[in-house]
């Protein structure tokens, strides 16, 4: 029986992993971000072809079709953006999973999906996943500046103390955050380079523990 690399399809790359962990990290080293509730994507484009996977590898593209549109605008020919794909309630713009879960059970997917990007793996023909974790947020930032499509946004990092950011995503009801080394290449897997804390009292928590127990 073929392996599960074997049916992985072609352009793929599996994503790096956050671990696990209790507390955030702390020092100058440490960059912050939110951690969205929604899907993980990978999404690919080759001129006029774009793809979009999930973290395993299954095919999303025909159910986000304004992420899809917003990667053909891209001032690019050839990019690998890292993501989450979510959807905002109207009212707070907290991310919602399960308007997003609706939306994608859509036989014709949701345009209210969009990717918060947070990794840039290759532009252009260049493989940028050996650069630090900081040149390819810049050459993100840069990009997504330009492209300037709602669909496609930056999930924007925090400095400082990680336990106060912690804090404050907790009082707004958020997942939790990510914690990542500036110097940290890409890897495919489960990486110590990115640390994932989460809110015990979020949706997302709450979904794990009634999985876990059912």
């Amino acid at each position: 029986m073929p392996s599960a690399a074997r049916l992985l399809p072609a352009g793929f790359v599996a994503p790096m992993l956050a671990t696990l962990a209790k507390i955030p990290p702390s020092g100058a080293d440490w960059a912050f971000e939110i951690k969205h509730d929604g899907f993980r994507m990978v999404c690919r484009r080759d001129g006029d072809r774009v793809r979009v996977w999930s973290r395993h590898g299954r095919e999303w593209t025909d159910k986000v079709p304004s992420i899809v549109a917003a990667m053909l605008a891209m001032p690019t020919t050839s990019v690998t953006l890292d993501g989450e794909a979510v959807v905002c309630d109207p009212h707070t713009g907290v991310t919602d999973f399960e308007a997003l879960r609706t939306a994608l059970a859509n036989r014709a997917g949701s345009p209210a999906a969009f990717l918060y990007a947070f990794d840039l793996l290759d532009l252009d023909g260049r493989d940028l996943r050996r650069e630090p974790w900081q040149v390819r947020r810049e050459t993100l930032t840069s990009l997504l500046r330009r492209s300037k499509r709602a669909s496609l946004r930056l999930s924007e990092h925090l400095d400082g103390d990680g336990n106060a950011i912690f804090r404050h995503a907790c009082k707004l009801g958020l997942e939790g955050i990510v914690s990542k080394r500036r110097d940290s290449a890409y890897r495919s897997g489960r990486s110590p380079h990115w640390l994932k804390i989460k809110n015990p009292a979020s949706p997302a928590a709450k979904r794990i523990a009634e999985i876990e127990w059912s």
